[in-house]
């Protein structure tokens, strides 16, 4: 258990560095390339993960559980027939997707998203694919050994240089008024970084097969056993993704019925999915080292038939992520618009997070259940969970923002809408599955926590007298106090924390 909590805890030191390097990336590209600019890049950048999820197909995730099944039965020497297999696949998907998505472009950007200038920065985004799915192999290879300090660190690496270039690079070749062009740039600067990240990954693979000393697979690893994991996760991935790919179409399409303009439409939507979403999921690198961590990790101790391990591991995975929700909530939703303005100078939109923010504390819950849904067995009725929540998600989008009483406040519901779908059927997923021995109690009290907060904390202490770090830390603690008195976090917890850093 002590390991798994120590490979969480460094994954989650990284990620956090990563995200907050991500997170003042974003600010500069806000600041230097403006609203415009980046409302195309956020249109185009769905379409790139969709394109990335074709050609991925669901491998990198069945690498990490085939992997790590191989060493908890002590099978090393399968594991780079694994990878070649793998790799194999990979290229396979390549020679047949990407064509495939060149072609289909100029469709979307002139059809689809009503952008004829936003075809250069698809075409950026697709000459990234193959970097990426490279990556993604290797990190897939990391996962699965347990060795997540090489893909904490690439992913630092690739942050460092994306900020670096897009503060000291765009600036240079920035176009005052060709705002399709200024968003290709940065899908450029995307690719340079990936690049990079990428050629790390590689230089430490090919030092980890040394230190192991693991030799050349001479024949492939059976296609099944991947492929039975890969293809039900590309479901989910590939559903997710695609309407993530059709959310800025539905979204322009639905705005310009109500009256609303193609160039406004675009800033708002770079305003939700370029600010206001990634500010409420900056605290999310807890929930998603969770979720990168448990698929091996639960893969293993079911694998070794080992119950209570893999309940303890379930359960403090899911409290952790209910925890940060509760958190992530209470903040953002009392101060959310303040730190939206203050960060990113954005006068439009920030009144969005009160609407987002309670919602999003099961956003938080939402990937570690899943990958405890893959890693029991369930990835299918995981994958049908995503898929019904991406319907509602564009259904109800369509719908409420095609109203001109309602417009971008419409999709702003319907992000939030399909976040519950997906949310509370993955928990009634996980509830059938009586190995995991898991119950709703674990996600209502931090909830009733966070509720209470937003309540009783501009009764109690008036807002608006210490700043706003100073605003931010008083509500985290009196949410800390709140949920202390409903026993959700205890004493112990502080303890194990100072055992870890102490170990660490």
């Amino acid at each position: 258990m002590s390991s798994f909590i120590r490979g969480t805890a460094v994954l989650m030191v990284a990620v956090f560095m990563t995200k907050l390097l991500g997170f003042v990336y974003r600010i500069q590209f806000m600041r230097v390339a403006g609203e415009e600019a980046v409302g195309i890049y956020m249109t185009a950048y769905p379409a790139f993960i969709f394109f990335l999820s074709l050609v991925q197909l669901g491998v990198p995730i069945a690498i990490a559980k085939v992997i790590a099944e191989l060493e908890v039965k002590g099978q090393r020497a399968q594991i780079a027939a694994v990878m070649k297999t793998a790799s194999f696949i990979t290229i396979l998907t390549a020679i047949v997707f990407i064509p495939a998505s060149i072609l289909f472009v100029p469709y979307l950007a002139t059809t689809l998203l009503g952008n004829a200038e936003s075809a250069t920065a698809l075409y950026a985004g697709i000459a990234i694919v193959p970097i990426a799915a490279i990556g993604g192999l290797v990190r897939g290879y990391f996962q699965g050994i347990a060795r997540l300090e090489e893909t904490a660190w690439s992913q630092i690496i690739e942050q460092i240089f994306r900020i670096a270039l897009i503060t000291w690079m765009l600036p240079i070749i920035l176009s005052a008024d060709n705002h399709a062009m200024n968003a290709a740039y940065a899908m450029g600067i995307t690719l340079l970084a990936e690049g990079i990240s990428v050629l790390y990954l590689l230089f430490k693979y090919q030092q980890q097969k040394k230190r192991r000393k693991q030799k050349r697979a001479k024949t492939r690893h059976p296609f099944e056993p991947i492929l039975s994991i890969a293809l039900p996760s590309s479901g989910s991935k590939l559903f997710g993704t695609f309407t993530w790919f059709l959310e800025p179409i539905i979204f322009l399409r639905a705005l310009s019925m109500a009256g609303i303009g193609a160039v406004a439409a675009t800033s708002l939507y770079g305003i939700i999915s370029g600010v206001l979403v990634p500010l409420l999921l900056f605290p999310a690198f807890i929930p998603y080292a969770l979720s990168v961590v448990l698929v091996p990790a639960v893969s293993g101790a079911a694998a070794s038939s080992n119950k209570k391990k893999l309940q303890e591991r379930i359960h403090l995975a899911l409290r952790l992520s209910a925890l940060t929700g509760a958190f992530a909530a209470a903040v953002f939703f009392i101060h959310g618009e303040v730190l939206a303005e203050k960060l990113f100078h954005v006068k439009e939109g920030g009144s969005y997070m009160t609407i987002l923010a309670p919602v999003f504390f099961f956003y938080y819950i939402q990937g570690p259940l899943y990958s405890i849904l893959q890693a029991t067995g369930d990835a299918k009725p995981g994958m049908m969970n995503s898929v019904y929540g991406g319907i509602a998600k564009l259904g109800v989008m369509f719908v409420l923002a095609s109203q001109p009483g309602l417009q971008e406040t419409g999709a702003v519901l319907a992000i939030g809408f399909g976040v519950l779908v997906t949310s509370f059927l993955h928990i009634a997923t996980m509830r059938k599955n009586k190995a995991t021995a898991t119950g709703f109690t674990i996600f209502a009290l931090p909830y009733t926590s966070f509720i209470l907060t937003a309540v009783m904390r501009p009764i109690f202490l008036p807002i608006g007298k210490l700043g706003l770090i100073g605003e931010c830390i008083l509500t985290s603690l009196f949410l800390l106090v709140i949920l202390m008195l409903f026993r959700q976090v205890k004493f112990s917890d502080f303890l194990l924390f100072k055992k870890l850093v102490k170990h660490r």
